[in-house]
């Protein structure tokens, strides 16, 4: 994937959740809300995606109202279609059904092109166990780097 400017990324996601796939979607925006997201106002912290009639929709992006847009602003967190393959649709669909997963947005960008792109994962929950666990070991990297940063110093 060849990304040019990252706008918005999901934290909070890579915490909550294991990824089990990801997949790349554009977005259907209107002009005032591109014209927002170039300009970086956009959070994904609580958002997620849904399958509804064959088609995918990402819920709670807030996209803030761009300041010279004036009455062409829409709503910050109306539902935004998602652009994908049949295909890409019909292996996330059987994966929310029968796996019982979930469609999470990791990050949005803008491409070379200039187009918003989104990138969304199949994700899993994790449990409380399974994030204590990642804590630890991010720990335990962290005291291993200090350590050999330090270990030159003593004399």
């Amino acid at each position: 994937m060849d990304r040019q400017k990252l706008i918005a990324n999901n934290k909070k996601a890579r915490h909550d959740y294991f990824f089990e796939e990801t997949y790349e979607a554009g977005l259907v925006l209107t002009g005032c809300e591109i014209k927002s997201v170039r300009g970086g106002g956009v959070n994904l912290k609580d958002s997620y995606a849904k399958i509804e009639k064959g088609e995918v929709w990402v819920h709670n992006m807030h996209i803030s109202p761009y300041e010279q847009g004036n009455r062409y602003n829409s709503d910050p967190l109306r539902p935004k279609k998602l652009l994908l393959n049949k295909v890409e649709i019909r292996k996330m669909e059987q994966a929310v059904t029968v796996k019982g997963l979930t469609l999470i947005p990791v990050q949005l960008y803008i491409d070379r092109r200039g187009r918003a792109k989104l990138e969304l994962a199949v994700a899993r929950g994790k449990k409380l166990f399974d994030k204590r666990a990642d804590i630890a070991k991010k720990d335990a990297a962290r005291d291993i780097d200090r350590n050999m940063k330090n270990r030159g110093r003593e004399e």
